[in-house]
């Protein structure tokens, strides 16, 4: 909706959640590991995939954005996500020295130190999601439980990664491009979406089929957009290193398709997203949040 702030809307939810990451991260971990954990998680990123989950729990039942499944899910998953940043950062993946605006977590703690502050945010996502004081149902733990190892495993992020590591110089075509991103990125922002809805009670197969078309859409258009940004932004902006994709020769949307044709495809996503939550058959009203996070993931510039 037009009339829909985002800001005003965004202000509190990413105040909680920076709260409760910041509150599961215990800084006194053995041999400085909290502080390595903590410094990949704090104090940056857009927090895309925390505010899906609270978009998709308030469109799906509008008091749900409030229960502790939604907080507890919405932290999980970027606990998730800045693991893999971490590890993609390190030298045996991307090599990389800038995230965030700050250097990389392996360059500022060492490798071994950044490779097990990853693997412990792993684990502590899962701990967040299965608290054993009954403030989240056991079916939704379980629930939330399976979209996530999905998300992030073989069938989702890490696969995605495999292939990605696995075509640096290939000349992939846009089936094999899209199906990488589906994985690598698309992955843990659908799985945003669907633990949002999960948390909220039990969608009816309309909805959760829509929202999955509407997650799916919205992955991909946030990849063209990056793939856009590596060539069009500086690392100032982006917060990491531009360029590093053609630099590495690494398939992108913009070397396949063009520029121009990329930023096409990426509107063309947007529309499919918005189709999406229309075919949800939810009040306009509910789904204003995830709208305004749609026309984000497309206008940003980092």
């Amino acid at each position: 909706m037009t009339d829909f702030a985002l800001a005003d809307w965004m202000m509190p939810r990413l105040a909680q959640v920076e709260q409760g990451l910041s509150d599961a991260i215990d800084p006194s971990a053995p041999a400085d590991l909290g502080q390595a954990m903590r410094y990949a998680v704090l104090d940056g990123g857009k927090r895309l995939r925390p505010l899906l989950v609270f978009a998709a729990a308030q469109a799906v039942g509008e008091g749900a954005i409030s229960t502790p499944a939604v907080w507890r899910a919405a932290c999980a998953i970027e606990m998730i996500h800045a693991y893999s940043l971490v590890h993609d950062d390190m030298p045996c993946m991307d090599n990389d020295v800038l995230r965030r605006g700050k250097p990389t977590v392996h360059v500022q703690f060492g490798q071994a130190q950044a490779l097990l502050a990853g693997d412990a945010l792993q684990a502590l996502a899962f701990e967040v999601i299965t608290p054993p004081d009954g403030s989240v149902a056991p079916e939704v733990q379980a629930a939330l439980t399976r979209l996530l190892s999905r998300a992030a495993g073989y069938q989702g992020m890490a696969g995605g990664q495999a292939i990605d590591l696995a075509s640096v110089g290939l000349p992939l075509n846009e089936d094999q491009l899209r199906q990488m991103h589906r994985l690598k990125t698309g992955a843990l922002l659908l799985c945003s979406v669907q633990m949002g809805a999960v948390c909220a009670g039990q969608p009816s197969a309309q909805v959760m089929e829509s929202l999955q078309r509407y997650g799916q859409a919205l992955g991909l258009a946030f990849q063209v957009v990056d793939d856009i940004l590596d060539v069009t932004s500086d690392s100032a902006t982006l917060g990491k290193t531009a360029g590093k994709d053609e630099a590495a020769d690494k398939p992108t949307y913009v070397a396949l398709m063009g520029l121009a044709a990329a930023q096409a495809y990426a509107k063309t996503l947007h529309e499919q997203a918005m189709l999406a939550l229309q075919d949800t058959g939810l009040a306009p009203a509910h789904t204003s949040a995830l709208r305004a996070l749609a026309d984000m993931v497309i206008h940003r510039n980092n």
